[in-house]
């Protein structure tokens, strides 16, 4: 099937098969002296962290439970920091923001190096489809969660079943879907909503705003996609879509 022919129904062409393969990240097991690679797809977000739910799973004591994402964004691979105890740092330097990653790039999660790089082979993408380690792009179906990435709810993960879900401070009177245990989270705090089978975050006028990727989120609301980390008050959530 070529799916560049015109008379074809695009509907039955699986994109993901002609998503181009684009970074590798490498990680040797001090423990055992075994070499992990996990080589990711265009699109792709990646989740790094202590749990084996991740898509990067580092069982390392150091390592927080979630500690860093990459996710593919405007063409390029970027690295963000969880709100993990020890940090994130690239080449050394600790990471705040959004940090854009060069072939070669040492990521250091306190202790744990990982190596990324641009270079993938063929014999790469066969032996990571054959581990269960290809990281490929989420299809966006309108589903959705958030992942708790710090606090005392830290690791919960919340499935956004409804279309419009309100967040704020838990009390005992409460009544919004998602209830956070943080003083500095409004009540309420902000909204999340379906929209066109995107999800859209609101801010409600809360008293420490509520921020994507580091930007603040005014009252028009801010697009999410997958990856994206939503901080309200000091609560750092990572979302997934799908």
């Amino acid at each position: 099937m070529n799916p560049d022919d015109p008379t074809l129904n695009r509907d039955e062409v699986d994109l993901d098969t002609h998503r181009l393969t684009l970074a590798k990240i490498t990680w040797q097991d001090p423990t055992s002296g075994d070499i992990h690679e996990f080589v990711l797809t265009e699109g792709a977000t990646a989740t790094i962290g202590r749990l084996k739910s991740n898509d990067i799973c580092i069982p390392e004591e150091h390592v927080s439970r979630q500690h860093s994402v990459i996710n593919y964004r405007d063409g390029i691979f970027v690295i963000s920091d969880l709100g993990s105890s020890n940090g994130t740092f690239v080449n050394d330097e600790p990471i705040t923001d959004e940090f854009p990653l060069a072939s070669g790039d040492q990521i250091r999660l306190f202790v744990p190096i990982l190596i990324f790089s641009s270079t993938v082979t063929e014999e790469d993408h066969r032996q990571a489809e054959e581990h269960g380690t290809l990281i490929t792009a989420t299809a966006n179906t309108g589903g959705g969660k958030i992942i708790i990435s710090n606090g005392p709810q830290e690791g919960n993960i919340i499935p956004l079943l409804l279309k419009k879900v309100t967040i704020g401070r838990a009390t005992t009177n409460a009544q919004w879907e998602i209830a956070l245990q943080d003083p500095s989270v409004s009540r309420p705090h902000a909204r999340m909503q379906l929209v066109d089978d995107t999800w859209v975050v609101y801010d409600l006028g809360s008293a420490n705003g509520t921020f994507v990727n580091g930007t603040q989120v005014h009252e028009r609301g801010r697009a999410l996609r997958d990856g994206d980390t939503i901080k309200f008050g000091q609560t750092l959530v990572l979302f997934r879509a799908g």
